[in-house]
């Protein structure tokens, strides 16, 4: 075979081998990792139907908990509405709790209004916050309609607004607007999504605007704004006593030289 010609030539790398030492603890953690234990607090049961409604408009029958505890078991083994419905269901067979299962519609219904939380960073200590933006485009008609009908719709597009732990990899914040909006303007509310303090802020040279210097300093007033500079940044004339000023478009930006 061709790939074979050159066979006594090659340049081999040997495989690394690895040793457990450890081998009574990695066996336990092994079966450890397929063990499941689910346990309903008195606490959680009393709350499981929805209180009395005091307003006008239909009663609930199930309360946020309910809800909330569905949609994490959802989530957590990645199911779809109608087999969390059941999963619900069995387990509460199993524990022989007299409570109602909500059924997928209402899932689904409730799921669009319902509140969850945010999970929190597992960062030790303050947060290195990573903000940039990706654009997102809206598809339409499948291709097969377009070698049809030979007609063709336009992209829609938007904008997806992330921030990220640097230290994790986790999404900590986002928001979702249209593809003409700025990315600095929605620093703020990016911010307003972080639980706790934040050590730096980084971006890229779109977030070089005065305001994002004041917003970070006036919710963080101890993290560190890492920013780039602009391609149209230029040394002043201060660039020649030993403090440097680089002037963009939006503001000035003052390094002391060493």
């Amino acid at each position: 075979m061709p790939f074979k010609a050159h066979a006594a030539r090659r340049h081999r790398i040997p495989k690394q081998r690895y040793r457990v030492t450890n081998w009574a603890e990695y066996d336990a953690s092994l079966r450890q990792r397929g063990s499941l234990t689910v346990w309903y607090t008195e606490e959680a049961i009393a709350a499981w139907r929805a209180e009395p409604r005091t307003t006008r408009g239909g009663q609930a029958h199930y309360s946020a908990l309910a809800i909330r505890t569905a949609l994490t078991l959802r989530a957590v083994f990645r199911l779809a509405l109608r087999q969390t419905e059941g999963l619900i269901g069995s387990i509460l067979k199993l524990l022989g709790l007299d409570l109602a299962v909500p059924d997928h519609s209402t899932l689904s219904r409730r799921a669009e209004t319902l509140e969850v939380p945010r999970p929190c960073s597992s960062s030790r200590g303050p947060v290195h916050l990573l903000v940039d933006s990706t654009g997102l485009r809206l598809c339409g008609p499948g291709e097969c309609l377009v070698e049809k009908h030979g007609t063709r719709r336009r992209r829609s597009w938007r904008k997806l607004h992330i921030g990220m732990d640097a230290e994790t990899g986790q999404i900590l914040a986002s928001e979702l607007t249209s593809r003409d909006v700025d990315d600095g303007s929605q620093v703020g509310l990016l911010l307003d999504q972080i639980p706790g303090p934040l050590a730096s802020f980084i971006g890229d040279g779109a977030y070089d605007q005065a305001g994002i210097y004041s917003t970070v300093a006036k919710l963080h007033p101890e993290a560190d704004v890492i920013v780039p500079p602009r391609s149209t940044a230029v040394p002043s004339e201060m660039a020649e006593s030993g403090i440097v000023t680089l002037t963009s478009c939006d503001r000035e930006l003052v390094y002391e030289a060493v």
